[in-house]
């Protein structure tokens, strides 16, 4: 039930909102996939599902979670990067 949830339910239920926000808007045209914020919006909403995993483990799901943060880093530094060039 929805009353059940802890505090740590909700978080993780944001980083779920955050990452497909963040794919909805990449699908619409209005982020680029190579965009920092769209890295940045995947590597928080990762996070924050990792944090919910911490209290309810469950091994693919923290694997997928450790694979979407290496991936989402690895974004942010190129697109860090591209800014850096831009300037």
């Amino acid at each position: 039930m929805i009353t059940d949830l802890q505090w740590h339910d909700w978080l993780g239920s944001l980083g779920v909102l955050i990452i497909v926000a963040a794919y909805l808007w990449l699908q619409i045209g209005r982020i680029a996939g190579q965009n920092v914020v769209f890295s940045g919006a995947n590597l928080l909403g990762s996070i924050l599902i990792l944090v919910s995993l911490y209290f309810n483990f469950n091994f693919s799901a923290v694997l997928i979670e450790i694979f979407w943060i290496v991936i989402s880093l690895f974004g942010l530094v190129m697109g860090l990067r591209r800014l850096k060039l831009t300037r």
